[in-house]
């Protein structure tokens, strides 16, 4: 039986999700004014890049603040590359205490996602990329359309295993002509988790950019098995239905940024009871233009370097340590 009367003075742990929005590291100064550069930025320079890495840090100091502790592990994606995770990490609130999982995907604009984790209460047991090839664009020369790979870590935290995936998914375009890959992604991925979660009766963590809202069809389904019992919760569906909201397009607000959680952390059994889900939107992170007051304050809009953080605020879930 759990003794709440003990539990205030237990310590907090978080577990957050952040699209960073485009860390790439600088662009090599191009030979011709009208080169194409490998980040598809706008003049990404060193000093850029540095302001950046900054402000990402910054963010993870900021949560650190308002709730006493850093996450224990961090799900990041649009990140190119492991250089820039090995910089962010050097940097305060980090310091070099955490580890990295990183794999390069084969996503056309070459970002991936990525988890940092506290090297002195995780350990990695395991991980690898799912990745998925959709239909051949060009049959004369046999590529494939790839998209992010989802990024799954087994991970040790105390004595228990918590199954980890990220996942960035394809965006919504062109009336949404990614949805019937957003749809195979998330059902490739539900079977996984159930197999964790019926079979090897272990704790799940999904958490990403879902390029849907917690109310889409997708992201209700993926919640429960065939026989209709639910296996996961999602904590940002009553978030999502308050209008809280991660990002914006346009005037519509959109809660893309979640983390969906096995049962396994509101029963109590597994060391780790989780407490509440939260949208890191400081007032620090918001814009500083009054007609976007509200949302994140973002590297760039359009071709336009604004100096901010990300287009996404971060999210996070609150665990009370058993």
């Amino acid at each position: 039986m759990l003794n709440f009367n003990n539990l205030e003075k237990r310590v907090d742990e978080l577990f957050s999700f952040y699209n960073v929005e485009n860390l790439f590291l600088p662009d090599p100064k191009p030979k011709h004014k009208l080169d194409p550069t490998k980040s598809g930025l706008r003049n990404w320079d060193e000093r850029k890049y540095t302001n950046k890495l900054s402000k990402i840090a910054h963010v993870f100091q900021l949560m650190k603040e308002e709730n006493g502790i850093l996450p224990f592990m961090i799900g990041l994606s649009e990140v190119s590359g492991r250089k820039v995770l090995e910089d962010l990490v050097e940097m305060e609130p980090f310091n070099s205490e955490y580890g990295i999982v990183h794999y390069n995907s084969m996503d056309e604009r070459k970002v991936d996602v990525a988890l940092l984790y506290d090297k002195n209460k995780v350990e990695v047991i395991d991980s690898e990329t799912i990745t998925f090839f959709f239909e051949i664009i060009n049959k004369n020369t046999g590529n494939y359309d790839t998209t992010r790979d989802v990024l799954y870590s087994k991970v040790k935290y105390k004595e228990q295993v918590v199954n980890v995936f990220i996942a960035h998914l394809p965006s919504k375009r062109e009336k949404d002509i990614n949805k019937p890959k957003r749809d195979f992604i998330l059902n490739e991925i539900r079977g996984r988790i159930l197999n964790i979660v019926n079979e090897d009766k272990e704790n799940v963590i999904l958490c990403g950019d879902f390029n849907e809202n917690p109310d889409d069809e997708n992201l209700v389904k993926i919640l429960y098995d065939d026989a209709h019992v639910k296996v996961l919760e999602n904590p940002f569906q009553q978030l999502f239905s308050t209008r809280n909201y991660s990002t914006f397009h346009y005037k519509s607000g959109l809660l893309f940024d979640q983390i969906i959680l096995s049962k396994s952390f509101f029963n109590g059994n597994n060391g780790l009871l989780f407490q509440n889900a939260e949208i890191f939107n400081s007032e620090k992170l918001s814009s500083r233009d009054r007609n976007f007051e509200g949302r994140p304050f973002r590297t760039y809009a359009g071709t336009r370097y604004l100096g901010g953080y990300s287009d996404h605020f971060p999210v996070f879930v609150k665990f009370r340590d058993l």
